[in-house]
């Protein structure tokens, strides 16, 4: 029989070997990220994403097999395991068939079938059941059964108990259930009716039918959602005669006495149990897909959007526009440290309006502000308009930037931004949150909630643990991958190093607070409560700016440190060679003395030597300055202005399943459905294209009164 390991070898592609490598690791309690990177010697240079995968189906498997366990336990707790069912158990590869199985033996509630075997109907109900040559007719068995003592009156009373324990028992039947549900998602309909007279936004689906197969994720959860707040009734439809046939097939034989019962019996139990209980199954299994396909929609969304560029070393001020209680400011230094806020008012009135520009001029002199950050909620067009007044009578050098404000104010309002800024009030931590957002975006969003992040659809009816940990496996692959600055970062980006907890990164902040900046990266060690197998983790992916020693400032590992010596030595190149960048095509060095021999010779595997070459030629490097740099305008556009047939530039702030959503600077998102994304074809818009992608894009339709804007990316080519 397949073992767990090779399963999963199978499944992945990979190798049983480095497959059982991974397992080992992970049992051990190393970290994805720390597996990923450092490991992959090990596990052949699989990708996080794989890795990630792996650890998930790892835990399904293990999940499976206890339940199986369980389930043979219980049955043969009751005396009735046989060789047959056990090996069939044993076989089962989904959680489903294993509780297909088990149903027969499960504890049940009192039912029609569980009274009738009360009353001693089981004998008439299996003699009736066998169907076999020398079975009476039914009225004739049913009358040796007829006890009023016992509840039984009649021969028709006899014959409906009878029926209900064979009912229930074709219902139990693990092999007629697995067919029948396999017809549903093969040949069902989701029907989807209005259920109340009231306009709503689910009128796309007062009267929709779609075959199971064809069915959307977006669909299913609207349906499902829209059911929640009484807008719809959903059921789902399969032909009962395509149904029945296969049921009478499995449970009728034909030229018996009991044939003609049989059948009524068949019917009975697929109307009353067995379709009931699949639509129910059915409906879940949807829901499920939907909702793994949603969360992997928004995990999706989430990595780009956290892995935007930098608008790195500039002095930025953040604008939180409002109507009411004004523009709230903020403006932060190029490390993030507040130097100023306040309050303006650019929506009171045109003297209100100036008095703002005077203000905010006077704060870009002073402060050297080269960008600002304006949030795009309410009043955003406003304060972008008095942006663009304030940018022609500053002169030059300033540009802007429209930045989600999404989450900021969950932020503004939690213990955690109480505890950062106890000296400002909410709304202007908020003006502090998006101007860092454009600074550094992935340091200032892992504070917040990724549900609260705004990027993907339905992400309220998801289940909380499973969105929640696939999100937080982003943030966590996000930020190893890009590394934290130990001596600058907040405990909120520290938590989500490869082995480090919520706790231990309060203990490293302290002990930063309470001995000055770290000066190695062995230091780290002395931090209370991080031991050994924590540093090992999180060494890699700390970053030691202040370290006299450059590899501290580099993702080399500390373990891998002599090796890197190693290398530097046989290429004829020194340390000062790597703080100065001078090492050239390391890389190309590497090949031309032979990379495996060369491996060997620093004690390392080759793509742990490639690694290490190549954090050597560029020490310190952050991945994000590789990426297209954010757009940032100087100048306003409105809705009125946008003419089908412009082309513009734009940036993907959301990609969803029938399209993605472009911010072409117009404070509105225009949408390009899918069919606009490419010539070629697509079965979702994230093959071509993800969050925080440049596009440019071709207006089709502008509709001003419904503020929609129709976009094409493969007519503007």
């Amino acid at each position: 029989m397949e073992t767990i390991v090779q399963m999963l070898a199978r499944e992945l592609d990979q190798s049983a070997q480095h497959v059982q490598n991974v397992v080992d690791l992970l049992d051990e309690g190393n970290t994805i990220p720390f597996i990923a990177r450092y490991r992959k010697e090990l596990h052949g240079s699989m990708d996080d994403t794989t890795l990630r995968t792996l650890e998930e189906r790892l835990q399904y498997l293990r999940s499976l097999e206890k339940r199986r366990e369980e389930v043979r336990s219980a049955i043969e707790a009751q005396g009735k395991l046989t060789e047959a069912l056990s090996a069939a158990i044993a076989s089962a590869v989904t959680l489903a068939e294993v509780e297909d199985l088990y149903r027969p033996y499960k504890p049940k509630r009192r039912t029609r079938a569980t009274v009738a075997r009360e009353r001693g109907l089981e004998p008439l109900a299996e003699l009736l059941f066998a169907q076999g040559p020398d079975c009476p007719d039914p009225l004739a068995a049913a009358a040796a059964y007829v006890d009023p003592e016992k509840g039984v009156e009649t021969l028709a009373d006899a014959l409906q108990g009878a029926s209900d324990i064979i009912a229930e028992t074709i219902s139990d039947d693990a092999a007629i259930r697995k067919s029948l549900r396999e017809l549903v998602l093969k040949r069902g309909q989701l029907v989807s009716k209005a259920a109340t007279e009231e306009d709503t936004v689910y009128r796309l689906y007062y009267d929709f039918a779609q075959s199971i197969p064809r069915l959307q994720g977006h669909q299913i959860l609207a349906i499902n959602r829209g059911e929640r707040e009484g807008a719809l009734k959903a059921v789902v439809v399969t032909d009962r005669d395509q149904a029945l046939p296969l049921l009478r097939r499995a449970v009728v034989r034909p030229g018996t006495r009991a044939m003609e019962f049989m059948k009524a019996v068949a019917e009975d139990a697929y109307d009353r149990l067995l379709y009931p209980s699949l639509e129910r199954e059915v409906r879940n299994t949807l829901t499920d897909q939907a909702s793994e396909g949603a969360i992997h929609n928004f995990a999706l969304n989430l990595r780009p959007l956290l892995m935007q560029p930098p608008v790195k070393g500039r002095v930025t001020m953040g604008l939180d526009p409002g109507y009411r209680m004004g523009c709230k400011v903020a403006v932060v230094d190029a490390t993030g440290k507040v130097l100023d806020t306040t309050v303006v008012y650019p929506t009171h009135g045109e003297r209100k309006k100036a008095e703002c520009i005077a203000v905010l001029a006077d704060l870009i002199r002073r402060h050297g502000v080269a960008c600002i950050a304006i949030g795009n909620g309410t009043a955003s067009r406003e304060t972008e308009q008095m942006t663009v007044e304030l940018l022609r009578q500053v002169g030059g050098g300033v540009s802007y930037m429209i930045v989600s404000e999404a989450g900021a104010s969950v932020y503004s309002a939690s213990p955690l931004a109480a505890e950062e800024f106890p000296e400002y009030d909410v709304n202007l931590r908020s003006a502090v949150s998006i101007a860092r957002r454009l600074q550094d975006p992935l340091a200032e969003l892992v504070k917040i909630d990724p549900k609260a992040i705004g990027v993907g659809q339905y992400q309220h009816d998801m289940p909380g643990k499973r969105l929640d940990e696939a999100l937080g496996n982003v943030v966590e692959d996000c930020v190893n991958s890009v590394g934290v600055d130990v001596n600058t970062a907040s405990p909120s980006l520290l938590q989500r190093v490869a082995g480090l907890t919520a706790a231990t990164a309060k203990n490293l902040v302290k002990y930063r607070e309470e001995n000055g900046p770290f000066t190695a990266r062995k230091q780290i060690l002395k931090v209370p409560k991080l031991g050994p197998k924590a540093f090992e983790q999180c060494a890699g992916f700390l970053r030691v700016p202040e370290s006299g020693a450059v590899l501290d400032n580099t993702a080399v590992h500390p373990e891998s440190y002599q090796a890197a010596g190693k290398l530097l030595e046989r290429t004829g190149h020194t340390m000062e060679d790597v703080a100065g960048r001078r090492l050239g095509d390391l890389e190309a060095q590497i090949r031309a003395l032979g990379a495996e021999e060369l491996a060997a010779a620093c004690g390392v595997g080759v793509p742990t030597l490639l690694d290490v070459a190549r954090e050597l030629q560029k020490p310190g490097r952050d991945p994000r300055d590789e990426l297209p740099p954010p757009i940032l305008r100087t100048d306003v556009l409105e809705i009125k202005d946008l003419q089908p047939g412009m082309v513009l530039t734009g940036t993907v702030r959301n990609v969803i399943d029938f399209g993605v959503f472009v911010d072409i600077g117009v404070h509105q998102d225009g949408l390009v459905h899918i069919s606009q994304i490419s010539e070629k074809f697509l079965k979702h818009p994230s093959e071509a294209l993800a969050v925080g992608d440049v596009v440019k894009v071709k207006v089709l339709e502008v509709d001003e009164k419904k503020k929609r804007i129709s976009l094409s990316i493969k007519q503007a080519t």
